[in-house]
């Protein structure tokens, strides 16, 4: 089986281990926990769907496993950062190192949210450079807690699935 070069020099080594080891479940929940609150840095969050896709098995029952832990780890994430927003507020979330986002751009999508509501949860969720900005807006407008997994979940499975069917016709063209 072929993985597109470029998604995989970008993963790093110790990753792309153990997502062809038996702990590659475990890795591939975690890697989308982070991804899902907003604090994996070390690669682009796209291609870790196609990548885990070439390592670890193209079969429907292989996929379809994939996009079900993609979608439970990115939603525990988002849900975590939800909470967070909700509880914590604006200035508290803002000061902390590790939510890199601007305060401007926090206010570009505050008002997305306000104008829109909970609708943009699943619709940013399932787009490319928005997936996940509105989890912390959802938070600041203390949207209920199930909505928002519900919600957040529906954006997260159309994104995942649509990696995979990329990932699955860039395999079956390299054959």
């Amino acid at each position: 089986m072929s993985t597109p070069v470029l998604q995989i020099a970008e993963m790093p080594a110790a990753l792309r281990d153990l997502l062809d080891s038996e702990y590659a479940l475990l890795a591939l929940l975690a890697v989308f926990v982070l991804e899902g609150a907003m604090l994996m840095y070390f690669m682009p969050s796209e291609a870790i769907v196609p990548v885990s896709i070439g390592l670890m098995g193209s079969t429907v029952t292989d996929v379809a496993t994939i996009i079900g832990v993609a979608v439970i780890g990115a939603t525990i994430g988002q849900v975590g950062l939800f909470v967070l927003a909700k509880r914590g507020g604006r200035e508290w979330l803002l000061e902390k190192r590790w939510f890199r986002v601007s305060d401007e751009r926090l206010a570009t999508f505050d008002g997305w949210f306000d104008r829109w509501g909970p609708i943009v949860v699943p619709v940013s969720n399932a787009l490319l450079f928005t997936r996940g900005m509105l989890t912390v807006p959802a938070g600041f407008a203390e949207m209920r807690t199930r909505e928002f997994v519900l919600l957040s979940a529906a954006g997260t499975v159309v994104f995942e699935t649509a990696l995979a069917a990329i990932a699955l016709g860039v395999i079956e063209v390299a054959f």
